[in-house]
């Protein structure tokens, strides 16, 4: 979608990165630490589901839950407490990003789940997943944790773009998760060129919808189109179209016969 690839550059200035000292550490997540001038010490190892890991003479450290820098200085601190080193220099790589993941889901090129390793926003992990998809819509369905509770929000990037309204484009966290809705869609059938279902755009009219039908067919007329809706209780109501009316999701239209 082009408009997709167009938010992504038009995103980029705003967006800021956190440096590796602001992740906070939990279960799942693979540290490489090491200690400066001393090999041994040396050690690769998965936080567990408690949010701690076992390191060499120390024992149980806990590192879940905090930065990098606060795991290093924990481990320097228990190291000299205990004796082992009388000044410890720990150094920690986070070789994999377990802990913080979102999964996104729907109409998008590589669904799955991400780690973000820096604070990133919708957009940024939209790029993460290979963009939408053909089939993907506008309106991008976002579930988070807020408070301790999930919390649903709904985002129109089509319309973000359009506005230039950057607050929408919201930072995301750990555990949220991502859904692309799949386009609406709107009928068409009757006397048109090409009766069939279409991708229904930003405020299309039924003139519109009629074109990309094919236009009518030699027996169509233009005086005798329909729009058959769905209204909230479930029950259709058919309507008599203007060429200037917006289409609504779901819409089916119908162009009648000519009788002369």
């Amino acid at each position: 979608m082009t408009w997709f690839f167009l938010l992504m550059l038009s995103l980029t200035p705003f967006v800021t990165h956190a440096a590796e000292g602001d992740i906070l550490l939990g279960a799942g997540d693979v540290l490489k630490i090491s200690v400066f001038e001393q090999p041994d010490l040396s050690l690769e190892v998965r936080v567990s589901e408690s949010g701690s890991i076992t390191y060499p003479l120390i024992g149980e450290v806990r590192v879940g839950g905090g930065t990098v820098a606060a795991a290093e200085q924990r481990i320097a601190t228990m190291l000299e407490k205990g004796g082992f080193l009388k000044s410890a220099h720990v150094n920690i790589i986070v070789a994999q990003l377990q802990s913080l993941q979102v999964s996104i889901l729907g109409q998008v090129n590589r669904p799955g789940r991400y780690p973000i390793d820096s604070a990133k926003t919708l957009a940024d992990v939209l790029a993460l997943a290979g963009g939408v998809s053909p089939e993907g819509g506008d309106l991008i369905t976002l579930v988070h944790n807020v408070d301790g509770k999930a919390v649903r929000d709904q985002i129109d990037l089509a319309d973000m773009m359009r506005t230039g309204d950057l607050s929408k484009n919201i930072r995301v966290a750990g555990g949220d998760i991502i859904y692309v809705e799949r386009f609406d869609k709107f009928y068409i059938y009757g006397q048109v060129q090409r009766a069939s279902h279409y991708r229904l755009e930003h405020e299309m009219t039924v003139l519109q919808a009629l074109s990309v039908g094919g236009g009518l067919s030699p027996r169509g007329t233009e005086k005798g189109v329909k729009i058959k809706r769905r209204d909230a209780s479930g029950h259709i109501e058919v309507i008599t179209a203007k060429h200037d009316d917006l289409i609504k999701p779901n819409d089916v239209i119908y162009v009648q016969e000519s009788f002369f």
